[in-house]
């Protein structure tokens, strides 16, 4: 069996949460290509590649190297991405 490392690329993430203000940076910032369907507070779905997925508070949105959307849990995300400064 063969071994194979992740190529180190640079996403842009934002994470969500429950408030208003979360929604509007969402579509803010995909230029509500995403456009998030709001199920009840705290989740919402997020039109990506793959067809809707689930985003639950906590998660994040990553921006894929394609400019394509898509969440990612908080712990999975921990263990991929470190913040960057510039």
């Amino acid at each position: 069996m063969n071994k194979y490392r992740r190529i180190v690329t640079t996403v842009e993430a934002l994470q969500y949460t429950d408030t208003f203000t979360t929604a509007l940076q969402i579509n803010e910032w995909t230029g509500s290509v995403t456009d998030p369907i709001w199920i009840n507070p705290g989740e919402c779905y997020i039109r990506t590649l793959e067809g809707d997925m689930h985003v639950s508070e906590g998660d994040w949105i990553i921006k894929g190297v394609n400019g394509e959307f898509y969440p990612c849990k908080p712990d999975i995300f921990a263990k991929l991405y470190e913040t960057i400064t510039e």
